[in-house]
C-alpha cells in the first residue's frame, strides 16, 4: 500500500486597489491538498478578515493507489463538496457558503469540463460555473450569479491560455516524419506548461487580464483589471503575487 504526501503551500499576495481606503490590501493563504480532502486558511488586511475552506472528494481514496485502482478505472467523474467560513475582526461581521463540483475524469472521452454550484445563504447569492477544455491549450469558462433577496443577476465569460515549454508543440510533426514515435509520459504534467494567460469580461464591461508564469518552484503572476464604463478611470486594480510551492 503506497500513500501519497500531502502538498502544502504558503501564498503571499498584494493588490493596490483605487477603490480600497488605504490603496493596498494583503492577503495570506496557507494550503494543504492532501487528495482525499484540502483545506486552506487565510487572512487579509482588510477589514483583518479570518477564513478557513474545506473540500472533500467523494469515491476512492488517491492517497492509497494500490486499494481502489480498479474502481478509479471505471469511474468517468467526481463528485466534491466544500464549505467556507469567514468573519471579519473589524466589522464585527461573518459569512458562510456551501457548493457542489463535477468534474469529469481522464477516462472520460469527450471533452473535458467541470460545473460547479455554490449557495451563500446569508447573501442570498446562488452562482454556478461551466468551464471546458475546448483545445489543447485553451480552456473556456462561464459563471452566472443570482441573488434571491434582491433578483439581481450578473455574467462573466472567461478564457486560458497555457503556453507549453520549447518543444512541446512540435509533436505532431514528429509523429508525421515517424508513425511509432511516442513521448515518454510526464510525471508532472504541469511542468510542461511555462505560462498561462487569464482573460475574463462582464456585462458591466469590466475586464480583467492575468498573467501566471513558473521560475523553478517559484510561480508568479502579474494582472490588471480594466472598466470600460468610467472613461476617465479606465485603470482599476494592479496587483502581483509570489508563490512557492515544495
Amino acid at each position: 500500500m503506497r500513500r501519497l504526501s500531502p502538498n502544502r503551500q504558503l501564498k503571499l499576495s498584494c493588490v493596490s486597489d483605487s477603490s480600497l481606503n488605504n490603496g493596498a490590501t494583503v492577503l495570506a493563504l496557507l494550503q494543504q491538498d492532501s487528495g482525499k480532502y484540502s483545506t486552506e486558511y487565510l487572512y487579509s488586511t482588510d477589514s483583518a478578515l479570518l477564513g478557513f475552506r474545506g473540500l472533500y472528494n467523494f469515491g476512492p481514496d488517491p492517497r492509497i493507489l494500490t486499494l481502489g485502482a480498479a474502481s478509479q478505472e471505471q469511474m468517468y467523474g467526481r463528485f466534491s463538496a466544500g464549505a467556507e467560513l469567514y468573519y471579519g475582526l473589524l466589522n464585527k461581521s461573518g459569512g458562510m457558503s456551501t457548493g457542489l463540483r463535477f468534474t469529469t475524469l481522464p477516462r472520460h472521452s469527450g471533452f473535458p469540463y467541470t460545473m460547479t454550484l455554490t449557495l451563500n445563504p446569508l447573501m442570498g447569492n446562488v452562482s454556478s460555473t461551466y468551464s471546458v477544455k475546448a483545445g489543447r491549450n485553451i480552456a473556456l469558462c462561464s459563471q452566472f450569479d443570482f441573488n434571491f433577496y434582491s433578483y439581481e443577476s450578473d455574467l462573466r465569460l472567461g478564457l486560458e491560455i497555457w503556453r507549453k515549454r520549447e518543444g512541446q508543440g512540435m509533436d505532431w510533426a514528429e509523429r508525421m516524419i515517424r508513425q511509432d514515435w511516442k513521448r515518454a509520459p510526464s510525471l508532472r504534467p504541469d511542468k510542461d506548461v511555462s505560462g498561462v494567460l487569464k482573460a475574463r469580461w462582464d456585462q458591466n464591461w469590466q475586464v480583467g487580464i492575468l498573467w501566471e508564469g513558473r521560475l523553478k518552484e517559484l510561480l508568479f503572476s502579474m494582472g490588471v483589471t480594466f472598466d470600460f464604463q468610467r472613461r476617465e478611470q479606465i485603470f482599476r486594480a494592479v496587483g502581483a503575487e509570489l508563490q512557492y510551492s515544495s
